[in-house]
């Protein structure tokens, strides 16, 4: 992560690229539309800085973007969409906290929310699944399947629960980073709370790990992949479809993918990290800027068209 961090920081500060140039690069086959885009910057607020985001929930019926980060915080905004990003405003941000009001290291990556409105938070450092207050306390944690508690399965304790969404027929679904130990590096899986798992190839690009999840109007799963592997080598960002309903035992789960953004093809460097639905066929897609001020957090509205 270090590394990709340098990657970031140079290509900032040494290209001409831009939020416009984002828009025109990218798309495969016209599978995706990218509807509008902005760089987020905000003061800090309550002594907390807007930065490192990981993943995005939208709960439509109150018009609610949450945000969380890096360091354990949970951000909301009042958001709205249609052709256009109609409004996203900052409303508070709130440190995560145990249970006991506890405030220690929390790595909060995945978020996303159920039926009732409930947000549920996915983590790294630790094998964990939790319901989350709109005000950041942790209410109380899923029960983690047992082949995923013991943290010597993951290839280190930053490459764990990076992916959480809520499936209406499947419950909590999460994904790995990266493949845990005696799985094929190439093999990927989205892992159901309620013990059910679904394999599919990740992409052949070296060090390719999936970063968010979430589900598609037809049941099917969005899957956002990353790929890095130094400074000679592009850095790639895919977005993928997955079928959950159309696997084999050898081949896995058939896939397709939707686009490809390559820092080597004009798209330039954003790492995305999150997902969002946010209507039908409709998505958002944060980068994580990596604490760093001289680099943007960037959000893109795309629509997928298929």
């Amino acid at each position: 992560m270090k590394r990709i961090l340098l990657l970031l920081t140079l290509t900032f500060l040494f290209s001409s690229c831009t939020l416009t140039n984002l828009i025109a690069k990218g798309t495969i086959n016209q599978q995706i539309i990218i509807l509008d885009q902005r760089a987020l910057v905000y003061d800090n607020k309550n002594g907390i800085s807007f930065s490192e985001l990981s993943d995005i929930t939208y709960d439509k019926k109150n018009k609610k973007l949450y945000m969380v980060g890096d360091k354990g915080y949970l951000y909301t905004f009042s958001a709205n969409f249609d052709k256009k990003i109609e409004n996203l405003s900052y409303q508070s941000v709130y440190k995560i906290k145990e249970k006991q009001g506890k405030t220690g290291h929390i790595d909060s990556e995945g978020l996303t929310h159920n039926p009732q409105g409930e947000l549920i938070v996915s983590f790294e450092r630790t094998a964990r699944i939790s319901q989350l207050h709109k005000k950041g306390k942790i209410e109380s944690d899923y029960k983690m399947l047992k082949k995923l508690k013991k943290l010597k399965i993951y290839k280190d304790i930053n490459s764990i629960f990076e992916g959480v969404a809520y499936h209406p027929k499947y419950g909590i679904l999460m994904a790995v980073e990266f493949p845990i130990h005696q799985q094929k590096n190439t093999q990927q899986t989205i892992y159901s709370l309620q013990g059910k798992e679904w394999h599919f190839k990740a992409q052949k690009h070296t060090n390719s790990a999936v970063t968010a999840l979430e589900v598609m109007d037809d049941g099917n799963i969005l899957v956002l992949e990353r790929a890095y592997s130094g400074l000679s080598n592009p850095f790639i960002i895919t977005l993928k479809k997955v079928y959950l309903d159309d696997c084999h035992h050898k081949e896995g789960c058939r896939t397709k993918v939707l686009a490809s953004f390559n820092s080597f093809e004009g798209w330039g460097i954003n790492n995305f990290e999150g997902l969002a639905k946010v209507g039908k066929n409709r998505y958002l897609m944060i980068s994580d800027n990596h604490n760093k001020a001289i680099l943007p957090t960037i959000l893109i509205y795309f629509e997928v068209k298929e």
